[in-house]
């Protein structure tokens, strides 16, 4: 497991929810960031067991920017909101979804606030003629100006739905499209039913699971469901763990796995 102890060297508020802080990676080469556009790391919080995975929306060096979306409580928001330069963390967990293939004609970025620091480094570093589609859930206006323009990105915004305090259109959003002519890939990273019917609608469509890497960054109501999920947890893990013992690879075992917490309600 790859980690390295982080140094905090400056905090910058971007506006009401958004706080960037940059961290110098004390072993970077053990650690191993990814270089894709979603990017991210485990943080583990000072005098604490509990971590949050964040998004890397810059890398300079042995320096990282994480963009950390605050909320109304919780242990990130809590590290976010206080931490100070010279303050350390623990890193770990470089990983990556992000994988658009060289055939990709177009494609359709499918977010909440928790995705907004990965999706504007996806937009930032998007190839100059490859159009995309970016269906967006916000708390309001500024959070839209968080994301880089793009001549050739088309917004499909929603303000003040989803994110917690009130019912996600991300799944009607994206459903009502019309979507481009060739052949597309979908990047969603936001709450996790959202991120279940957004993937079903596109195998509706016909989409290859080489075409999408869709991602639950959250769960609503997740202390529920926590409870719920540990009673059928050994049932639920052998389709995973099956799947991936039948040589069908981590994106097709994840998909079962999910497929089979629907069964159970989950």
């Amino acid at each position: 497991m790859s980690f390295s102890h982080g140094t905090v060297v400056e905090t910058v508020r971007l506006n009401p929810r958004l706080v960037r802080i940059v961290l110098q990676i004390e072993d970077p080469e053990s650690l191993a960031v990814r270089q894709d556009g979603d990017s991210a790391v485990g943080v583990y919080f000072p005098d604490s067991t509990q971590g949050r995975n964040y998004s890397v929306r810059q890398q300079r060096g042995d320096c990282i920017d994480l963009d950390v979306v605050l909320h109304a409580r919780g242990p990130g928001t809590s590290w976010a909101a206080t931490t100070r330069p010279g303050d350390r963390v623990g890193l770990d967990h470089a990983r990556s979804w992000y994988r658009p293939g060289a055939d990709t004609d177009w494609q359709l970025l499918v977010t909440d606030l928790s995705g907004l620091p990965a999706t504007a480094r996806i937009i930032e570093e998007l190839p100059a003629h490859t159009p995309a589609v970016c269906v967006v859930e916000v708390a309001d206006e500024a959070d839209l100006a968080y994301l880089p323009q793009r001549s050739t990105v088309t917004l499909a915004p929603s303000v003040g739905t989803g994110n917690g305090h009130a019912p996600s259109r991300l799944a009607e959003l994206t459903r009502a499209l019309a979507l481009p002519a060739g052949h597309g890939y979908c990047w969603f990273a936001g709450e996790a039913a959202q991120s279940r019917a957004v993937r079903k609608y596109l195998r509706g469509l016909g989409w290859g699971i080489e075409q999408f890497d869709v991602t639950g960054y959250w769960r609503f109501d997740s202390e529920d469901w926590d409870e719920r999920f540990a009673r059928v947890q050994d049932d639920v893990l052998a389709v995973y763990e099956k799947a991936l013992a039948d040589g069908k690879g981590d994106k097709v075992a994840s998909e079962e796995f999910d497929e089979a917490l629907e069964r159970v309600g989950l």
